[in-house]
């Protein structure tokens, strides 16, 4: 029976970890990957516009 108590951690570890693994992979693409994607164009455009609308600090090499 100690054999059960020993081997009982690493595999409820190893299922775990799987099962982690494959929520990331099935996370990867789809409708998602869409609304991510759209999300984080959007956050660079507006740090883009934001960049662009402020004026150059004094002493900066931005032209």
């Amino acid at each position: 029976m100690d054999y059960v108590s020993a081997l009982l951690p690493p595999v409820v570890m190893a299922v775990f970890f799987i099962s982690v693994i494959r929520v990331i992979v099935k996370s990867q693409g789809g409708a998602n990957k869409a609304k991510e994607d759209a999300a984080v164009d959007a956050a660079l455009a507006r740090a883009e516009s934001a960049r662009q609308s402020s004026p150059a600090a004094p002493g900066s090499t931005d032209a």
